[in-house]
């Protein structure tokens, strides 16, 4: 794990100048694609006394990129580490991990969905059995790599148990991946999925 990077004021405004905003909230821009490429994700502790006062969202998504790759797992490249200015925000620059994503190929092309299901099947069996979970397991954030593989983006809100994942979480990750389907408007029954899921 690096250490931060200060980030004053000064530099974050040189640093995300001609920057595109990919995403906003009502606090302001949080996820920027720089010039060059990379993407610049910020993350503002929310309240005074919280978990993040320890672990730092900015640090969990470093920590959780890590362990994604010991298990073989494409996901993101992180490069810096950042402390801004105000304590409660950090940041962390890092290289996107090639691909569109599921939702977006699924809007492209919606019959490939079930060309699709045995090995989306398979690679969350994989993250199942690796103790990979996600509480936003959903196809805006698994990519399909230009290698045909899948690989995970927007991965602060993860953890990497040392164990498989028991019941309980893995029905929490099917609810999380199917309120995204009917939130997107996706029009897609998961039930194969999670029934191939479920294959030994």
């Amino acid at each position: 794990m690096p250490n931060y990077t200060p980030l004053p004021r000064a530099e974050l405004n040189r640093l995300i100048q001609g920057a595109t905003i990919l995403e906003e909230d009502g606090f302001g821009p949080k996820v920027y694609r720089l010039p060059s490429g990379d993407i610049l994700k910020l993350f503002r502790r929310k309240r005074l006394l919280s978990s993040a006062l320890w672990r730092p969202h900015a640090i969990r998504f470093w920590r959780n990129a890590e362990g994604l790759k010991r298990l073989g797992i494409p996901t993101l490249q992180p490069d810096t580490l950042y402390q801004l200015d105000d304590p409660a925000w950090t940041a962390v620059r890092y290289q996107p991990l090639p691909g569109e994503t599921l939702s977006q190929r699924l809007r492209r092309d919606p019959g490939a969905w079930n060309a699709l299901l045995p090995d989306l099947a398979a690679f969350i069996r994989h993250l199942h059995a690796s103790g990979v979970y996600f509480r936003s397991l959903h196809p805006g954030n698994i990519v399909l790599t230009p290698q045909g593989e899948f690989g995970l983006i927007d991965i602060a809100d993860m953890q990497v148990r040392r164990r498989a994942l028991g019941a309980l979480l893995r029905r929490r990750n099917r609810e999380h991946f199917e309120k995204y389907l009917r939130k997107e408007g996706l029009p897609f029954d998961s039930a194969a999925l999670w029934a191939l899921c479920e294959q030994a």
